[in-house]
């Protein structure tokens, strides 16, 4: 019989954020704090302590006995990564997720292939906006407390390959996974199969941390299957570390990976194996596109939302550093009145019940 056990929201994240210290200090990165309350304080900072990102000790511990100060561009910047980050959870996730993604993934045998899909796309938006919006969050309330935390999401489905993609993708985690769990197994330090290897093992690990489901496990290796076979075309190709595309291969390699990611999320998402398989069954062999018109018509919001969403991820950084300017720049009242103006319009987008964070569940 599955016992019931009760565990603490977010316990994953605080026991990884415990495990940066224990093992940093054991490899000698870090000293160990000589004060618990420097620990307790560490451990317990609250605003990304329920759903990251995972804070590291040599990042967070060095800021602890710094004077606090909160600059003119940390409290802009904060209220920005704020916003911004309440405009995606609170209106675009939760707005699609209750009115179209929601009803798809609970059953998606009685919908066409076309509408599968469309709810596919509508979750990889789903999940982008409501876990970098709690870490654009956390990250601004922690501005105006005066800590830094590093970028946590990095516009993840620009990626032209696997590899870019978990470097754009929680990237608290990935970068975890990657110094405590692949360079202890040897990294590339043991040959070319070794790493490939290794990447699956880390990868797998990383599956089986978000629950002990079949689903969660075939996502892991999935991924790090994606990661090792890319590892070994740049070998082929004689392609250099971190060397990007550009043009139309960029393109390509865009399309591409952000269609593997979507073919992932199918098994991340669904509760058990059976729907996942219903899903991809769906999407291959009824895909019946005639209907596209129809969906549009009756799920226009939703599609109006979801075409903002994915517009706004792909627009230049450049265009957004130039909005967090603006925001820096507006005095106390102007900030005062966008955020007021922000929550009327998710008061009036809400549906009846509180949608809880996607990532309160691991």
């Amino acid at each position: 019989t599955a016992l019931d056990i009760f565990l603490p929201v977010g316990i994953s994240f605080f026991t990884f954020q415990s495990l940066s210290y224990t093992i940093d200090v054991y490899r000698r990165d870090i000293k160990p704090l000589t004060n618990p309350l420097d620990y307790a304080f560490y451990v317990s900072f609250f605003p990304q302590l329920v759903a990251g990102p995972i804070v590291r000790a040599r990042d967070f511990i060095p800021q602890i006995r710094k004077p606090l100060f909160v600059s003119q561009e940390m409290f802009g910047r904060g209220i920005f990564l704020i916003f911004s980050g309440l405009f995606k959870k609170a209106i675009i996730s939760d707005y699609i997720s209750v009115n179209f993604v929601e009803r798809i993934f609970d059953n998606p045998t009685l919908y066409s292939g076309v509408e599968n899909l469309m709810g596919l796309y509508g979750y990889a938006l789903q999940i982008y906006c409501d876990f970098s919006g709690y870490s654009d969050m956390a990250i601004g309330i922690a501005l105006l407390l005066g800590f830094h935390f590093n970028l946590n999401f990095n516009s993840p489905y620009k990626s032209a390959s696997i590899t870019e993609f978990w470097r754009r993708w929680h990237i608290s985690l990935s970068s975890w996974l990657k110094d405590y769990l692949y360079i202890s197994l040897g990294g590339n330090r043991k040959g070319k199969f070794r790493q490939y290897l290794n990447l699956i093992i880390t990868m797998f690990l990383g599956g089986l941390w978000h629950g002990a489901s079949w689903n969660f496990v075939l996502w892991g290796i999935f991924h790090g299957v994606a990661l090792a076979l890319h590892k070994m075309w740049m070998t082929i190709t004689g392609r250099k570390k971190g060397e990007q595309s550009h043009g139309w291969r960029r393109v390509f390699g865009v399309i591409i990976t952000f269609h593997f990611v979507c073919f992932c999320w199918i098994f991340f998402r669904n509760a058990d194996f059976q729907n996942s398989m219903d899903m991809l069954k769906q999407i291959f062999t009824t895909f019946r596109p005639q209907l596209f018109p129809q969906l549009l018509e009756g799920y226009w919001k939703v599609f109006a939302l979801m075409l903002l969403g994915f517009l706004l991820h792909f627009a230049p950084d450049s265009w957004e550093n130039a909005v967090c300017r603006g925001v820096i720049r507006l005095p106390f009242v102007g900030k005062a009145l966008m955020m007021v103006v922000l929550i009327y319009v998710v008061i009036q987008m809400k549906s009846s019940e509180i949608q809880p964070f996607i990532y309160f569940q691991f």
